[in-house]
C-alpha cells in the first residue's frame, strides 16, 4: 500500500496549499461563467460527453449524493472517531451528513416546482402547441410530450455542493497522517480519501460539462450559485455557533499537547 500513501500525502499537500483550499469555491463560478459562454458561442465541439447518456453521468452524477454519502459515511466515521471517541461528538458530526441531505432534498425540489410553475407543455419541438391537459413536467413528459419551464440546472448545484461538502469534510486528513493508527483504520481511511478526491474530480469535470454542453447560462449560474450559498451558509456562517455541528476537526489531540 506504499503507493496509496504517496498518493495520500500528495493529496494531503496539495489541499493545505492556502490558495488552492481558500479559493477552491471560485473555481465553479468561473467554469460555469467562461462555459456558459463558450456554449453560447458554439465553440467547443460535440464529443462523448456532450450526449447525456455517457457513463460518468449515467453511472456517477445521477446518483451523485448517492456517491457522495456512500463514501463519506464511513471517512466521517473513521476520521472523526480517531478524534474523540465521545458518542455526543460523533452523532454531532454526523448531523453533517444530515444537514447537506436536508439541503440538496430542499434545493431540487424547489427547482423541480419552480420548473413546473413556469413551464408548458408542448407537443411538438417548436413549441408552438401548447397541451393544458398536463400541468407537470412528469405527466407531460410521460405523454411523449415536452415541457419547457424554468430548469435551473440541478447538475450545476449538486456537482458544486458536493465537491465542496467533501472537501471542507476529508479536511481532518492532513492531522491524521501523522496520527498513530492501527494498520486496518489507516489502510481504509487512505483508500476512502483517495476514492473522495477521486469523486472530487469526477465532479469537477462534469461540472465542466455541464457548462458547455447543457441549459441556458443563467440556469447554471443560479444553480451554481445555490451550491456556493449552501455551503457557506453552513461551513462559514452556521457551523462556527455553538448549536451546530460544527466544522470537522482540524488539529488531533496528541498533536496539541505537542503544540502546548
Amino acid at each position: 500500500m506504499a503507493a496509496v500513501d504517496v498518493i495520500v500525502d500528495n493529496l494531503v499537500t496539495l489541499w493545505r496549499i492556502p490558495s488552492i483550499r481558500q479559493n477552491f469555491h471560485w473555481i465553479f463560478l468561473l467554469i460555469s461563467v467562461v462555459g456558459s459562454v463558450l456554449k453560447e458561442l458554439e465553440l467547443v465541439p460535440q464529443t462523448y460527453f456532450s450526449s447525456t447518456r455517457n457513463a460518468l453521468n449515467v453511472y456517477f452524477v445521477k446518483v451523485s449524493w448517492g456517491w457522495t454519502l456512500l463514501l463519506l459515511t464511513p471517512f466521517l466515521l473513521l476520521s472523526n472517531s480517531s478524534f474523540s471517541r465521545s458518542v455526543s461528538f460523533l452523532c454531532r458530526r454526523l448531523l453533517s451528513l444530515a444537514v447537506a441531505t436536508a439541503v440538496w432534498y430542499a434545493f431540487t425540489e424547489t427547482f423541480f416546482y419552480i420548473e413546473d410553475a413556469t413551464g408548458s407543455c408542448y407537443e411538438t419541438d417548436a413549441l408552438d402547441v401548447v397541451n393544458k391537459e398536463f400541468v407537470t413536467k412528469a405527466s407531460c413528459r410521460r405523454a411523449g410530450f415536452l415541457w419547457d419551464g424554468y430548469d435551473i440546472s440541478g447538475h450545476s448545484f449538486i456537482l458544486a455542493y458536493s465537491a465542496l461538502f467533501i472537501v471542507e469534510e476529508t479536511a481532518p486528513m492532513a492531522s491524521l497522517r501523522t496520527a498513530k493508527l492501527s494498520a486496518l483504520p489507516r489502510m481504509v481511511l487512505n483508500l476512502l480519501y483517495v476514492a473522495l478526491n477521486l469523486i472530487v474530480i469526477v465532479w469537477v469535470w462534469m461540472f465542466a460539462c455541464t457548462s458547455v454542453y447543457f441549459h441556458d447560462p443563467s440556469h447554471k449560474l443560479l444553480g451554481t450559485i445555490c451550491g456556493l450559498i449552501a455551503w457557506y451558509l453552513t461551513y462559514r456562517v452556521w457551523y462556527l455557533k455553538p448549536f451546530s455541528p460544527g466544522l470537522p476537526p482540524q488539529r488531533h489531540p496528541k498533536e496539541r499537547k505537542q503544540h502546548a
